[in-house]
């Protein structure tokens, strides 16, 4: 948590305005404009890599001379950045820390899975000071070994080598992430103005830290974590822990995880402020061309070793900080602490009364004796009783406490990958573990055309078989690969009590389906997705068109053993667009918690656009409410949504806060109703230029091809045995 740091709101489900609303001129121009770049932000025209398959490329890495090549930089110090004792694991653990340590469980975002780390906002975050110096040293083993190792696996990697250096087993590792090329705009950092504002803004209330607004996980802008002088740089252990404990809760971690994660992140390495923090330039991304890429660069002044100047706390955790020990808890019972400030003027805690032999030493010359330090976060783990009793047996216990931290920075460093499936290489744990989402192999083997012809006989509605599947496909999340259909967790709780999948109604759906897998040997999963198709091919020819919707066999089916419930809640949907349906009103409007659905999708704006009008003409609501079924005809795979849209011998009235009525202009009589959500397709210039693509004359064969490709693309993600 070393980073620079100088100086309400409902909860909310989704990123705001802020990201959604159109930016740069039309932010004060046209300020509600819906801003649907957030659906083409990683276009294929960033990619310098085209056609490159990394997944093929890891074949070639020679993986042991890499993880030499990391052991040897970890004591190859420069002279233009050299290494706290000659040993760089603590910088490296940091950069690998903060990178992964982005990740929020709320909407899956953030992370270490794309090497976004690179740019800004990240790059140039308050509490990722001086990471940037990290990565160009890592600069001459990236280039060596080019696009065999993404920047995003070496990131974390290199944290993993650094912790092997100084002496813990770590639990494994896995490559298999792929690089962005650009700043992902679709995640939502927080609403503040300016680096490290207050916290109360993030917050109904301040002294309540489950009132932080979702999808946020970090109480201050610009902060991975917590403020490690307290919350908003006032001193006090106790508040601190309840912050801290909701925080690492927003990042999937339980007590004993955020436990082992603080004491082991802080068993090695320091913190830096022996100096004048506003001697420091200005970020990465502000500073002049002259620098290169780097920020926070002094040159006033000697500003590296001893002297550097990052969170403005000054000093290391314990005795020997290059080496994996029991230090930490050592020097954290065996002292009491009290407060003082850093040379540059930061709260910090540091012992009474501490033995010589006990203090480290300086970072250049080892025959001087420095005072170590504990940061509020620290002084938690001692004065929280539920934080002590678990530190309390980490330090009877250094075996203990070794493999637990171990398996918390294996799950912080992989959390966001997604499924056991995506990992490559020979250090991948042969464990499965229950946050990974394991869902057993599934069967290919077996008949489809049989299941198909038991699915058309077995009398359930096309609407009650496309809602099934689609509520099933809507849970996966690109942002860290989970949910989708593979799995059928649908069935399980907590997915089947969601007020989103109708549980009286799922209970009927999936009693007939599961009899239908049980008598065929298809997994319940695949009965699901191809019952879902099969009602879209019979949608498809009642509009006067013969499909075939393509169907990949293997899904498989999780247990409730296998199915982490606590951290599932946050995959729950609180709106779906595509069946028109809101839990409660929001404070953002539903327009852009489709959107938000959609980018997590992994869907295009034309794709968002097919799947909801394909889905109005399908009458699959949730509830069966008429809101934007424009059509005589429903059931049928038509573009009445979009014919309707857009047929000026009506006009729209608001007759609620998220209800309109289609009126006949001459007789004004009611013809439909609609959600904000609908008219979203007719009011936006961008959607409603491809909602007049099919509602056209000549539209009604394109939007069939169209809507069974998108649809497609939904069943299938998350199907990563496909690619």
């Amino acid at each position: 948590m070393d980073g620079l740091n100088t100086a309400p709101k409902g909860k909310c489900p989704v990123m705001h305005g802020a990201n959604t609303r159109a930016d740069g001129m039309a932010m004060n121009w046209w300020p509600n404009a819906l801003n649907l770049d957030i659906l083409h932000q990683h276009d294929s025209k960033t990619n310098p890599l085209k056609g490159f398959s990394y997944r093929e490329a890891l074949k070639t890495l020679d993986v042991a001379a890499l993880k030499r090549d990391l052991h040897a930089l970890m004591t190859d110090s420069q002279e233009w950045w050299p290494a706290d004792w000659g040993h760089y694991g603590g910088l490296f653990i940091r950069m690998a820390w903060h990178a992964a340590g982005s990740y929020r469980l709320a909407d899956g975002r953030g992370g270490g899975g794309t090497g976004n780390q690179r740019f800004a906002p990240l790059n140039s975050w308050p509490d990722n000071a001086n990471l940037d110096k990290a990565r160009r040293l890592l600069w001459p083993i990236k280039k060596k070994y080019g696009n065999q190792v993404s920047w995003a696996d070496l990131l974390i990697l290199a944290g993993n080598i650094a912790y092997e250096s100084m002496g813990l087993k770590t639990f494994g590792f896995g490559f298999g992430r792929e690089d962005i090329w650009h700043p992902e705009k679709d995640i939502y950092w927080g609403a503040e103005k300016e680096w490290l504002a207050p916290s109360d803004g993030r917050y109904e209330d301040i002294m309540d830290a489950s009132t932080m607004e979702n999808p946020l996980a970090a109480v201050q802008m610009g902060l991975i974590y917590v403020n490690p002088e307290g919350v908003n740089g006032v001193p006090d252990p106790l508040r601190t822990a309840a912050h801290v404990r909701e925080t690492f809760a927003r990042m999937a971690m339980d007590d004993e995880e955020t436990a082992a994660l603080t004491a082991g992140g802080h068993t090695v390495g320091k913190t830096h402020g022996n100096g004048d923090a506003a001697k420091l330039g200005p970020v990465p991304e502000g500073a002049d061309i002259a620098e290169q890429g780097l920020g926070w660069m002094n040159h006033e002044t000697r500003s590296v070793g001893r002297n550097t100047v990052t969170s403005g706390i000054e000093g290391a955790w314990t005795t020997h900080p290059t080496k994996w020990d029991n230090g930490y808890f050592d020097l954290l019972f065996g002292y009491e602490w009290e407060l003082k400030k850093s040379p540059a003027g930061a709260w910090q805690w540091m012992p009474i009364n501490i033995r010589e032999e006990d203090m480290p030493v300086d970072v250049e010359d080892p025959s001087i004796r420095v005072m170590p330090i504990m940061t509020d976060a620290d002084m938690a783990m001692k004065m929280d009783p539920a934080y002590r009793a678990i530190c309390e047996r980490f330090h009877r216990d250094h075996a203990y406490f070794s493999e637990t931290f171990a398996r918390a920075w294996f799950k912080l460093t992989h959390r966001d990958m997604g499924p056991k499936i995506r990992y490559f290489g020979p250090d991948v744990p042969a464990e499965d573990l229950i946050w990974q989402d394991p869902v057993p192999a599934g069967r290919r083997d077996y008949d489809v055309a049989a299941v198909k012809a038991k699915i058309a006989a077995c009398g359930l509605s096309a609407a009650d078989m496309i809602a099934t599947a689609w509520d099933s496909a809507r849970t996966y999340r690109g942002s860290d690969m989970r949910g989708g259909t593979d799995g059928a967790r649908i069935r399980l709780a907590p997915q089947k009590d969601w007020e989103g999948n109708e549980p009286a109604r799922l209970s009927r759906v999936l009693g007939v389906l599961e009899g239908i897998a049980s008598e065929t040997g298809a997994s319940v999963a695949d009965v699901i997705v191809l019952a879902g198709s099969h009602a879209v091919e019979q949608a498809a020819k009642a509009a006067g068109f013969d499909v075939a919707v393509p169907f990949a066999a293997g899904r498989g089916d999780a247990t409730q053993e296998q199915t982490d419930v606590a951290s599932f809640k946050a995959l729950e949907p609180l709106a779906d667009g595509f069946r028109n349906w809101l839990k409660k009103d929001y404070t953002v409007s539903p327009e852009e918690m489709l959107l938000d659905r959609a980018q997590l999708l992994g869907l295009t704006a034309q794709e968002m656009t097919v799947l909801v009008g394909g889905l109005r003409a399908l009458g699959v609501n949730h509830g069966g409410t008429k809101h934007g079924v424009f059509s005589d005809r429903t059931g049928a795979l038509t573009t009445d949504f979009f014919v309707g849209l857009t047929d000026m011998a009506y006009r729209w009235e608001p007759v609620g806060k998220n209800l309109y009525h289609l009126v006949d202009r001459k007789s004004g009589a009611v013809k439909w109703t609609a959600t904000r959500v609908d008219l979203v397709f007719g009011s936006n210039s961008i959607l409603r230029a491809y909602a007049e693509v099919y509602a056209q004359d000549d539209g009604q064969e394109k939007f069939v091809k169209d809507f069974v490709a998108a649809w497609t693309k939904v069943m299938n993600a998350g199907r990563f045995d496909l690619n």
